[in-house]
């Protein structure tokens, strides 16, 4: 009788080990991408830049400025400039790109503008062909796709965007996922959706693109009305306000931005078809030049390769700040994106592998992967 109940013991306690291995091993289900465009890794990692804070010649109100975002503590200072990404994402997740610390993370294209990096991010190739912002259909196959091609995912992929190039960058037509671009209308499924559709169509443009509040609105709406398994959003107004040379609304606009995240983050961990089971990621296109070249960026432009990525959600080790001395590069995103969902990203142009800090720890880090797998 003894050795019965010892015995009957053992089994409950295997039965519930495996179950919670199990658990512990699964990958997250859904996963929400965003990108602030042309963001530098200066303010992420710093908050922001004292010389530009004080020049007139780019902020208009120092004073105002230094109110709302100044500290002479870096760590204060991004704080108040990202207070979701320092004050969540860094203590849940793990965030990439602190330069100062010797933790760089570059683009491997030679461009350093935004279509070649929006490629490289999402095929995880840094193609010599994809040098232009033009209107041209990616040849490249990319990770969007590749999950749109899954079971579980198949017609559940979304992409918001303020920027018009988008539907040609994902290459739409090929990959089959659903972008909403610039002045693409809604489906008019709910009143939220049809009220969207009205105000974009009467809203002034003053950067002659979707304002990015119009563009996270539809994409939070279309997650509540279509639930779909990964959503990218992609915003733009970061890129614009520092090309234009406006340091204050580039800050102000990164700072609405990291509220916006916190908003649909909030609402994904109320809503049970996200809660628990959706990864977070962030990153950039390209990078910035300091001083007064902080308005421009490309391949002769110094500091422009500089960029950084934000991850946190289930399978995601809450590690923090990377600050050991590393370079990773803007090619490990997709294979990285995919592997967040339990898949290998495979097509017919090489893939660098996934970064390996935040897969598990049997996970063997290798650079590439040259398999084909087209159409899967």
């Amino acid at each position: 009788m003894m050795h019965m109940q010892r015995f009957f013991l053992l089994f409950i306690c295997s039965f519930f080990l495996v179950v919670y291995l199990a658990n512990a091993q699964q990958p997250a289900r859904n996963l929400v991408i965003v990108t602030f465009d042309g963001m530098r890794w200066q303010e992420i990692f710093s908050g922001v830049d004292s010389v530009l804070l004080h020049d007139a010649a780019y902020t208009r109100d120092p004073d105002e400025m230094q109110r709302l975002y100044w500290d002479a503590s870096p760590q204060v200072r991004r704080e108040k400039l990202f207070p979701f990404i320092w004050g969540v994402i860094a203590h849940d997740g793990q965030l990439f790109g602190n330069r100062i610390l010797g933790n760089d993370m570059n683009v491997a294209n030679v461009y350093h503008f935004s279509y070649p990096g929006y490629n490289e991010i999402f095929t995880g190739y840094a193609d010599f062909w994809v040098n232009s912002n033009n209107k041209i259909p990616n040849p490249n196959r990319n990770v969007l796709g590749f999950l749109n091609n899954k079971p579980l995912y198949h017609n559940h992929v979304a992409a918001f965007t303020s920027w018009s190039v988008f539907p040609y960058i994902l290459n739409k037509w090929e990959s089959g996922i659903y972008v909403n671009a610039d002045e693409d209308s809604l489906p008019d499924a709910t009143p939220e959706l049809q009220l969207l559709n009205l105000l974009q169509r009467l809203t002034a443009k003053p950067l002659d693109l979707r304002p990015d509040i119009f563009t996270y609105a539809a994409a939070k709406e279309y997650l509540k009305a279509y639930h779909p398994r990964v959503l990218y959003i992609a915003f733009d107004e970061t890129d614009d306000y520092a090309h234009a040379g406006m340091y204050d609304q580039y800050i102000k606009s990164a700072h609405a931005e990291d509220g916006m995240i916190r908003d649909l983050w909030a609402y994904l961990q109320q809503d049970p078809f996200y809660a628990g089971q959706t990864v977070l990621l962030l990153t950039c296109d390209h990078g910035r030049g300091t001083g007064d070249a902080w308005r421009n960026h490309g391949t002769f432009t110094k500091g422009s390769s500089a960029i950084w990525m934000a991850v946190m959600g289930p399978g995601i080790a809450p590690t923090g700040e990377h600050a050991e001395p590393a370079r990773y590069h803007q090619k490990q995103i997709a294979a990285t994106i995919a592997q967040i969902l339990g898949f290998t990203f495979q097509t017919d142009h090489r893939v660098a592998k996934s970064l390996y800090p935040i897969l598990t720890e049997n996970n063997i880090y290798n650079e590439y992967s040259f398999k084909s797998q087209r159409g899967h």
